[in-house]
C-alpha cells in the first residue's frame, strides 16, 4: 500500500469567490484536486475547522500533513514541490520575491 498523494484535498463552499478563484487557478495549472463541499458533509467542515482555528474559512487545501487556509495557487504548488513533486505542473516557476514586492509598493502608492 502506498501513501502517495494523488491530488490536493480542496475544501470549499458554494458562493465563495475565493474558492472559485483558487479552483480556477489550480485547474488551469493542471493540479489534480479532490473537492469537498463543507456544506454537504459535516466531516469536511470539521477538517476545515481543524486547520482554521475553529472557523470554517474556505478555501482550505490539505496536502498530506500540511493545511493551507485561503492560499494562492502558487502557495499550493509551492507546497507540492516538497510534498508531492509529481503533481507540480510542468514548467511552473515560483514567483520572484522582487516582483511581488514591487507590485505591492505600486498598489500601496510607495
Amino acid at each position: 500500500m502506498t501513501d502517495e498523494i494523488t491530488g490536493v484535498e480542496f475544501y470549499w463552499r458554494p458562493g465563495c469567490g475565493f474558492c472559485m478563484m483558487l479552483d480556477r487557478g489550480l485547474s488551469n495549472s493542471g493540479v489534480p484536486m479532490n473537492k469537498h463541499n463543507i456544506w454537504d458533509d459535516t466531516a469536511h467542515a470539521e477538517v476545515v475547522r481543524g486547520w482554521a482555528n475553529g472557523d470554517e474559512t474556505v478555501p482550505t487545501v490539505v496536502i498530506g500533513d500540511i493545511g493551507l487556509v485561503n492560499p494562492s495557487a502558487d502557495e499550493v504548488i509551492g507546497v507540492l514541490v516538497t510534498k508531492a513533486p509529481h503533481l507540480v505542473p510542468e514548467g511552473w516557476e515560483p514567483p520572484q520575491p522582487g516582483r511581488i514586492a514591487g507590485a505591492a509598493r505600486r498598489l500601496l502608492g510607495g
